[in-house]
């Protein structure tokens, strides 16, 4: 059985596609990033909960500053990127339920009144939507180089707040020279996969 999406957008978004090492100095403007946003955000969470939080790291003050956070393996190519997005989760996502699930606006303090559940959904929903964006700025002709190599304290300290747990890193562009990596070996399907 053959999938509905085309086998060119199958490569783009999931055959050929790779974790970008290197960059062309080309833009990543706004425009292209809207449009990544609203493509992903209709993405599913539990409860529409939609807890990512994405900060745009574009002036040279700001990205001098997370540099310095980085692993250093994941500096200079940090430093070098056209643009760098700090993706979160924000603790506090419960706030905008009631306008985000209108089905059940009592979710906001039925499930998540207390703060270790919030953080635990949050973290888990935030990570399916950075999921989505990586595959969205793939579907952009773009290519992503997220990374967890960083000081997630110190950045969350330098850019975010109490309300907000780091995720990861992903640099954006377009790919330069020698961008990848070898693909690194897949598990096969019967080691995946049970059926019972």
């Amino acid at each position: 059985m053959s999938l509905v999406l085309d086998p060119a957008a199958q490569d783009l978004l999931f055959r050929e596609a790779r974790t970008a090492n290197t960059f062309t100095d080309e833009p990543v403007t706004e425009e292209q990033i809207q449009a990544i946003y609203d493509l992903v955000k209709y993405g599913p969470t539990a409860f529409n909960q939609t807890p990512l939080r994405i900060t745009l790291v574009r002036s040279a003050e700001a990205r001098e500053r997370l540099v310095q956070h980085m692993a250093e393996g994941n500096q200079a190519k940090t430093a070098a990127a056209p643009l760098v997005a700090i993706l979160s989760a924000d603790n506090e996502f419960h706030e905008e339920l009631p306008a985000l699930f209108p089905a059940f606006p009592q979710a906001k303090d039925v499930f998540f009144s207390e703060r270790a559940a919030r953080e635990n959904a949050a973290g888990m929903n935030a990570a399916l939507q950075a999921a989505y964006f990586i595959v969205g700025i793939r579907a952009a002709g773009l290519a992503a180089g997220p990374m967890t190599g960083f000081d997630f304290e110190g950045v969350r300290k330098e850019f975010l707040d109490d309300d907000h747990t780091p995720l990861m890193v992903v640099n954006i562009g377009k790919p330069g020279a020698d961008a990848w990596y070898p693909r690194s070996p897949r598990l096969e399907y019967d080691q995946v996969i049970t059926t019972i």
